[in-house]
């Protein structure tokens, strides 16, 4: 048996398996496979060839109090994998949608609440929980266990150690991990992986090593980045970042044991 209502609008090659419910105001894309007992609910959208397992309830309501029925959406990309029992909730009027990119792999039991905005080609591994208003960039993977506060932004290419708790923004290309969260380093073998030369890799650790290794104050770190760095995107990228951190920036392990200048 499969319940799929009229109101939904499956393309071509798309796969529902018995006891899969699709509900109404659902599209699914070209090449979908929708696995068996699982949900997609109202208002979600979802890319060409995904994959949804056994268990999984994609564009459930937000499990937010302040949400009130209203009409909001879940949009999913293309080349998607949901795993087992996974849960991905759509949005709040806040910002009327959560938004995931194409590429990704969301595994058994995560969770993304509503209004998260997602990048593309991000791992969520098993249990991973994303609050409310969560902002993640591309290739950004979260190992096994990890919390992310809400409205907390995590930046491209950074790698996030299992069990970890994320209450502060993580800037992009560094490995996270200890608790409280701290910069542990630069997410050198991700980089190479993805095509980074040598230089990139080296501006990026050098600026970390201004930000987070040599003890000086934020403020203090990113006035010597602007003045005696060369204006490049990966320099600015990192600095954006890092003045649009409204909600406070993952600290240094220098900082963390009280090393850091006054500078």
């Amino acid at each position: 048996m499969v319940n799929v209502s009229p109101k939904a609008e499956i393309a071509a090659n798309v796969t529902i398996a018995p006891f899969a419910t699709v509900c109404d105001n659902v599209k699914i894309g070209a090449g979908t496979w929708v696995g068996p007992n699982s949900t997609i609910m109202e208002g979600t959208t979802i890319g060409e060839n995904c994959k949804i397992f056994p268990g999984a309830v994609i564009g459930a309501a937000p499990q937010d109090l302040k949400y009130n029925g209203e009409a909001t959406e879940l949009i999913i990309g293309n080349n998607v994998t949901i795993r087992e029992c996974a849960t991905l909730n759509r949005g709040t009027l806040a910002n009327k949608k959560t938004v995931i990119g194409n590429n990704c792999l969301i595994m058994a039991y995560a969770h993304i609440a509503h209004d998260c905005v997602l990048g593309n080609n991000i791992i969520l591994a098993n249990n991973v929980n994303l609050a409310g208003h969560v902002e993640v960039g591309d290739y950004v993977i979260f190992e096994g266990l990890v919390a992310v506060q809400q409205f907390v932004k995590v930046g491209a290419h950074s790698f996030i150690a299992g069990a970890s708790l994320v209450r502060k923004n993580v800037p992009p290309y560094v490995k996270a991990a200890r608790e409280p969260l701290s910069y542990i380093g630069v997410n050198k073998v991700g980089l190479e992986r993805r095509g980074f030369d040598v230089s990139s890799v080296e501006e990026i650790q050098n600026i970390y090593r201004e930000l987070y290794v040599k003890g000086y104050s934020i403020t203090k770190a990113i006035e010597i980045i602007e003045t005696q760095y060369p204006a490049t995107a990966i320099k600015n990228g990192i600095l954006d970042f890092i003045k649009n951190s409204e909600n406070g920036l993952m600290k240094g392990f220098n900082a963390l044991n009280g090393n850091a200048t006054s500078n």
